[in-house]
């Protein structure tokens, strides 16, 4: 049984008890863990000593978590909070947002499937979203892009995904392109579909050149992204949602936050 320390965001968290809770934590060096805390809610010195701070949706602590092979839970024995992201509780576009991004991690994600590089994108997404000068929709622009990427899901944005034909940027300026979801990337020409109405639209999607040219400049790491806003930075983030949508083959609770039903 081993037992473990690290940190961790918890991404989903529910009632078990009226002293404990079944939590889902996304950890840096653990991946995605869910687990039983025995007396998490208790107000005994001895419990509020292990789970300092309480654990709360879309927090950050250090979590201690012993992984049992008989059990489909760990055992979250000890947790430290260290971020409560207040301003989340403030915001409400920001906690909208904050929520979506925990199921999104959570949906793309395996259990006990480390993803470093995801966890520092979730932190750094529920840091910067409540700071005053935030561009929000630019930083879920790169949250979403950092995920997929990192979880093998990178959609294909400068070849045609069926043709293997370079789509240069006078394609990609302000020219509609198409987007297949199901192979993962640009193409040119063809059938005109639409994109961000129900879980069922197979595509492929009629999307703007000017889209695609912005996803090229967030896999670039183009520094000029994060301070961009606007409906070009809105539609962008659409497509990566409605994207990530037809890998799931449904639709999470949250997306309504980003496709704005």
């Amino acid at each position: 049984m081993p037992r473990f320390k690290d940190q961790a965001v918890c991404i989903r968290l529910i009632d078990w008890s009226e002293t404990s809770q079944v939590v889902a934590l996304f950890t840096r060096g653990h991946g995605k863990v869910r687990g039983l805390a025995k007396g998490s809610k208790r107000t005994s010195p001895g419990a509020v000593a292990r789970f300092s701070g309480g654990i709360e949706l879309l927090t950050r602590g250090e979590v201690v978590a012993t992984i049992k092979a008989s059990s489909d839970l760990a055992a979250i024995t000890e947790w430290d909070l260290q971020e409560p992201y207040s301003h989340l509780r403030t915001d409400l576009a920001a906690h909208r947002l904050g929520m979506y991004a925990a199921e999104f991690v959570g949906a793309l994600t395996a259990e006990h499937d480390a993803h470093p590089k995801v966890f520092e994108a979730l932190v750094g997404f529920l840091e910067g979203v409540g700071e005053a000068d935030a561009k929000p929709q630019a930083l879920l622009l790169r949250f979403q892009w950092a995920v997929l990427a990192d979880c093998g899901f990178k959609p294909e944005l400068m070849r045609d995904v069926k043709t293997g034909e370079e789509v240069g940027s006078a394609d990609a300026g302000t020219q509609a392109l198409l987007f297949d979801p199901i192979a993962g990337g640009v193409m040119l020409g063809g059938a005109e579909g639409a994109y961000g109405s129900r879980v069922s639209d197979a595509g492929p999607w009629r999307v703007r050149g000017e889209t695609i040219e912005l996803l090229r400049e967030v896999a670039a790491g183009a520094a000029g992204v994060d301070v961009m806003d606007g409906e070009r930075v809105k539609r962008a983030n659409r497509l990566l949602c409605v994207y990530t949508r037809a890998i799931l083959d449904r639709e999470l609770a949250t997306m309504k936050f980003v496709l704005e039903y």
